[in-house]
């Protein structure tokens, strides 16, 4: 009698954790998911305010505006001669 019940209990068991675990399996992957989607936000809106902080200065400080024009775009004023300097290194392997 108390076999029947424990067999009883124990089917019921199986069964309750058959129709509920990949509901509750869904539920943690979808969790870690939404964590990870949030802190790429949180990524995404720092790195945002970094852009906007170099946009606002490239729009309102010349200084800025002729080094990254220099540097990064290789633009020179009128009569400047450009002087590219090659390290030793890459002369070396020639």
């Amino acid at each position: 009698m108390i076999i029947k019940k424990f067999f009883w209990v124990f089917v019921v068991g199986i069964i309750l954790l058959i129709i509920y675990l990949p509901g509750y399996t869904k539920i943690q992957e979808l969790r870690d998911k939404n964590k990870d989607l949030l802190e790429k936000n949180k990524r995404l809106k720092a790195e945002n305010v970094l852009l906007e902080n170099e946009l606002k200065r490239l729009e309102t400080d010349q200084v800025y505006q002729e080094k990254v024009l220099r540097e990064k775009m290789g633009v020179v004023r009128k009569n400047e001669i450009p002087v590219r300097i090659i390290p030793a290194e890459s002369q070396e392997k020639k």
